[in-house]
C-alpha cells in the first residue's frame, strides 16, 4: 500500500509527524505538504502564481515535499506531477483542533481529502479535537486502523471519512461512533486596532456556536469522549430542495 499524506498545519507539524511514525508501520508513505501553516483556507488553489516545491530532510532522513500553497495544491501536486502512479490513499492530518459541523467547510485538513476524492483516491480528514497540550499518539493509532479498514472496504465513489479524535488517552476513549455533520456556526468578533502608522486594522475572533449535541452528530460524539467517524461527499446539492425549485416559476 502507498499513501500519500498532508495536512493544513504545514509539514513541520507534529501531528503529521505522529500520523507517518504510524502509517510507515503498514504502508510505503510520501509526504507532500505545505510549507507553512494553511488553517482554514479550505478548497483554495493556487493559479495565479507558480507553486515551488523542495525536498524536506529531518536529521538526515528525507521526509518528503513542502510546497508553496494550500492543501489542495499539495495533493494536485503530489498526484499529477510528483508520484509516478496514484497513490492508494490519501491521508490528512494530524490536524491540531476539531474539525467538526460547519467547521468542515472552512477546513484545509478536509479540503485535502476532498481533493484526494475528487481525484478519485479513497482519503480520509483526521483532527485532533484541542488546541491545548495536544497528544497525537492515540490519533495516531486510531488513523492506523481505520486507513486498513478503508483499504480492506473501500469508499464509495465521492466520498471520504471525516475522523474527529478527542485528546484523551486511549483507554479513556469511550469508543467510536458514525456519525452525520452537526450543525453550528461561528460567532464572529473584530477587535479593532490602530497600527503605529494610524492605519485602521481588524484582528478576528469569536467562538463556535453549536446548535445540536445529539449523540449522532459529530460535534456530539466528542464532547462524549467518543471517536466521530463522518461520511461526507463533496456533492453539495439540496436534492430534496430541488425538487420544490423545479416548481417555480421565474418572472
Amino acid at each position: 500500500m502507498k499513501i500519500l499524506l498532508t495536512n493544513d498545519d504545514g509539514i513541520n507539524a507534529k501531528g503529521l509527524a505522529a500520523l507517518r511514525d504510524r502509517i510507515k508501520e503498514i504502508a510505503d508513505v510520501i509526504v507532500v505538504a505545505p510549507e507553512t501553516e494553511q488553517s482554514a483556507v479550505g478548497h483554495a488553489i493556487t493559479l495565479s502564481d507558480p507553486l515551488r516545491v523542495r525536498e524536506v530532510e529531518r536529521d538526515g532522513e528525507f521526509i518528503g515535499y513542502a510546497v508553496n500553497g494550500t492543501p489542495a495544491d499539495c495533493v494536485k501536486i503530489a498526484v499529477r506531477a510528483i508520484l509516478k502512479e496514484p497513490p492508494d490513499m490519501v491521508i490528512s492530518g494530524i490536524n491540531l483542533g476539531a474539525n467538526i459541523s460547519t467547521n468542515v467547510i472552512y477546513s484545509g485538513t478536509v479540503s485535502a481529502a476532498t481533493e484526494g476524492t475528487i481525484l478519485g483516491i479513497p482519503s480520509i480528514a483526521v483532527s485532533l479535537a484541542t488546541f491545548i497540550n495536544p497528544d497525537f499518539t492515540p490519533a495516531a493509532s486510531f488513523a492506523k486502523k481505520i486507513a486498513l479498514s478503508v483499504y480492506e472496504k473501500g469508499l464509495p465513489e465521492g466520498t471520504l471519512l471525516n475522523v474527529n479524535i478527542p485528546n484523551l488517552p486511549e483507554d479513556k476513549i469511550m469508543g467510536v461512533v458514525f456519525t452525520r455533520q452537526g450543525n453550528s456556526r461561528f460567532r464572529e468578533e473584530f477587535d479593532k486596532r490602530t497600527d503605529p502608522r494610524g492605519h485602521i486594522y481588524y484582528w478576528q475572533g469569536g467562538e463556535m456556536l453549536f446548535y445540536d449535541e445529539d449523540r449522532d452528530a459529530d460535534s456530539g460524539v466528542i464532547r462524549n469522549d467518543m471517536i466521530s467517524v463522518t461520511p461526507i461527499h463533496y456533492d453539495l446539492t439540496d436534492y430534496k430542495f430541488l425538487e420544490e425549485l423545479k416548481n417555480w416559476e421565474i418572472k
